[in-house]
C-alpha cells in the first residue's frame, strides 16, 4: 500500500482537484484506491458527492470512536472516500492537549494495509497544523502542488523549505515530488512558469502537468471524478498520465529495494 498527500501551505493551487481526479485515474487502471479527507474545509468530500454531516468522518477516525473501515464510502469512480467534515478543527485544537496526536492516522492506517493499493490524503492549506502533520507521518511521497501562475514559484519554494524541514525534525521518510497545475498552455506566462519549475525542481517535478479546463470544474459540481463525466477529455488524460508516472515510481522504488543488500540481524 502507497501512501501519498497532497499539501501546500496555501489554497487555491488546485490540491483537492489533483487527488479526488488521481484518485479516480488510478481506479479507472484497475487499482483500489482510498481518498481520505483532511481538510476541514471537506472540499474532496463534496467534490465526489458526500454530504459531510453525515456518518462517521475523519474526525472520528482520529479521534479513535471509529475504525478507518467503519468510516470508509464508497463513491463515484470506483473511490473508497472517508469524508471529511467541518469540525475537522477540532482536533487541531484537542491536539494540543493529547500525547502524539500526529501518530493517529498512522495507526489507522495498519488495518488496512492489505486492503488498498493507493491511499490519497488531501491536506488543509497549511503547513505547521497537526492534520498535516498526521499525513506526512503516514505517508510514502508528499506531492507539492503548484499552480503555474504569479508568484508560485516563490511561495513553491518557501512551502517546500517547510515541509523538508518536517521531514528532518521528525521522524518521518516520506519523498518529496512537485507537481505543476492550473496550466494554460497558451499564455507565455505559463510556459514560462513551467520551465523555472523545471529549473528549480529538476527531478523532483512530475513531467506530467495538470491543465486548466473546464471539465475539471463541471465534474466537482456533479460530484464525480472526470474519468466519470468524460472519459475522453483532456483532463482525463493528464491524470492518466500523473497516474501512470506514480505506479512507474513505485515499481522503481520496489527494484530499489529488492536490490538492497539483505539487513544484518542482532543488535
Amino acid at each position: 500500500m502507497q501512501i501519498f498527500s497532497f499539501v501546500n501551505q496555501k489554497g487555491g493551487c488546485g490540491k483537492t482537484t489533483t487527488a479526488v481526479n488521481l484518485a479516480g485515474a488510478l481506479s479507472a487502471q484497475g487499482r483500489r484506491v482510498l481518498l481520505i479527507d483532511l481538510d476541514p474545509q471537506a472540499h474532496a468530500t463534496l467534490g465526489l458527492g458526500c454530504d459531510p454531516g453525515e456518518g462517521p468522518t475523519t474526525l472520528d477516525v482520529l479521534s479513535g470512536t471509529c475504525t478507518l473501515s467503519e468510516a470508509v464510502v464508497p463513491v463515484a469512480g470506483g473511490i473508497d472516500l472517508v469524508p471529511g467534515a467541518l469540525s475537522l478543527g477540532e482536533f487541531e485544537e484537542r491536539a494540543e492537549h493529547s500525547l502524539r496526536p500526529e501518530q493517529a492516522l498512522t495507526h489507522a492506517l495498519r488495518e488496512l494495509d492489505k486492503e488498498y493499493d493507493e491511499v490519497l490524503l488531501d491536506c488543509p492549506p497549511r503547513a505547521d497544523g497537526v492534520l498535516t502533520a498526521n499525513a506526512l507521518r503516514a505517508c510514502d511521497t508528499a506531492i507539492l502542488v503548484v499552480e503555474t501562475g504569479a508568484f508560485a514559484l516563490q511561495g513553491a519554494v518557501k512551502a517546500l523549505s517547510i515541509f523538508e524541514e518536517l521531514r528532518a525534525r521528525g521522524d518521518s521518510r516520506f519523498e518529496m515530488r512537485v507537481l505543476g497545475t492550473l496550466f494554460d498552455r497558451r499564455t507565455r506566462f505559463a510556459r514560462d512558469m513551467l520551465f523555472a519549475l523545471h529549473a528549480r525542481f529538476g527531478p523532483m517535478l512530475f513531467e506530467s502537468v495538470i491543465r486548466t479546463s473546464v471539465r475539471l470544474r463541471e465534474a466537482a459540481a456533479c460530484g464525480v471524478p472526470v474519468q466519470v463525466l468524460d472519459k475522453r477529455s483532456r483532463a482525463t488524460n493528464d491524470f492518466a498520465a500523473l497516474a501512470k508516472e506514480c505506479l512507474v515510481g513505485q515499481a522503481d522504488s520496489a527494484q530499489v529495494e529488492d536490490l538492497a543488500p539483505t539487513p544484518l540481524t542482532g543488535d
